[in-house]
């Protein structure tokens, strides 16, 4: 009766395990009323599935002309110096035949004003063109005048730079920092990991970003800088889960721009050698519909489909497929665990029940 009761609580039991069987993963196929596709990872499929994830900047910010390290601009500040060729000039003080006038800010609509000249249009001129504009107004006023103009930035030329540099601030765009990769070095440079450091760009609204290793790489992402962009240097945000029978179980960030399903597989100590089913390695993945087009061959898909994606580590190519197989930003690789160890465990769920009932039994026996 003990064994019998034994087995009855073992049949009504759940025996507590890590997640789902490898059987019943494969229940959850399309093909068996799931709403999941079941892929066996070969060289064909990790070919179609393996698609670099786009990081780049978009044209507009690409094709921007490079702005003029002198050019002026709302904000910057002028100072003039205006010699004149008479006893007493119009600007000069007694005894003098020059004139100095400072911090003439350029203001929000582009311009300045100096005396006997007006208001001059002074954004988008270079110092030597305003000096141009300036002594030509002022020639009608006082003879052959000689103006020197001289720039000194301001908040209307600048970019906030913050993040994984050394030195995060609000930096002027100069001759020598108008580009991208300058301007992260006049920030002190990153602080962080080069192959993981993502370089995140605001303009207008609009944000944009591209690996750091890639801007050096390639001269096209190296861009030109306007003022009020702020530059976001990170590391890589991608992560990635791993639960069942393996070292441990735990949420993974990225530690390189491609990580193969043995790396990530290494990252948590690799499979349990006590419980994991090296047949049953499985990525659960939302996949794109081009990707989900091309491995399945059928229909076109409007959105992401769930895939399942199967790894065999015991055959004979399962090793080179896990190696070549690329894990992707909000994968979750589950490693089933062996029959024999869920078999163990009944085994020993039941002899615990029929222990505990035989204990039962000598308890309720008379003395």
């Amino acid at each position: 009766m003990a064994l019998l009761g034994a087995f009855s609580a073992l049949a009504s039991c759940a025996v507590s395990r890590d997640g789902p069987s490898k059987a019943e993963i494969f229940e959850g196929s399309v093909q068996r009323a799931g709403d999941a596709h079941i892929i066996l990872v070969t060289k064909r499929v990790s070919r179609a599935a393996n698609r670099p994830e786009a990081l780049g900047f978009s044209h507009a910010l690409r094709s921007g002309a490079l702005l003029g390290g002198d050019t002026i601009r709302p904000g910057d500040t002028i100072r003039l110096n205006v010699y004149e060729n008479v006893p007493e000039g119009l600007l000069a003080p007694a005894g003098a035949n020059n004139a100095i006038v400072e911090e003439l800010q350029v203001d929000d609509a582009g311009f300045i004003f100096v005396p006997y000249a007006g208001r001059i249009r002074a954004a988008g001129q270079t110092p030597d063109a305003l000096r141009r504009i300036l002594t030509r107004s002022l020639d009608e006023q006082t003879p052959d005048p000689q103006v020197v103009v001289s720039r000194a930035q301001g908040d209307g030329a600048t970019v906030s730079v913050s993040g994984g540099v050394n030195a995060q601030g609000v930096y002027p765009i100069t001759r020598a920092s108008n580009r991208l990769s300058a301007m992260i070095a006049t920030a002190g440079g990153i602080g962080i990991p080069l192959e993981t450091a993502q370089v995140l760009v605001t303009r207008s609204g609009r944000q944009d970003s591209a690996w750091l290793q890639d801007i050096y790489s390639h001269p096209g992402l190296d861009i030109a800088l306007r003022g009020g962009d702020r530059i976001l240097v990170r590391q890589d945000q991608r992560a990635f889960s791993v639960l069942g029978a393996t070292g441990s179980t735990n949420r993974m960030t990225f530690d390189t721009r491609e990580l193969s399903a043995i790396d990530a597989l290494a990252m948590v100590g690799g499979l349990d050698p006590l419980r994991a089913d090296p047949t049953g390695v499985f990525i659960f993945r939302d996949e794109v519909p081009e990707v989900a087009t091309e491995i399945l061959g059928i229909g076109q898909f409007a959105t992401d489909v769930r895939f399942v994606y199967v790894l065999d580590l015991t055959a004979p190519t399962g090793m080179f497929n896990a190696r070549d197989f690329k894990v992707r930003d909000g994968d979750t690789i589950f490693v089933t665990e062996a029959p024999a160890v869920l078999w163990a465990r009944q085994i020993a769920s039941l002899t615990g029940t029929i222990t505990a009932a035989g204990a039962v039994r000598r308890a309720g026996r008379p003395e």
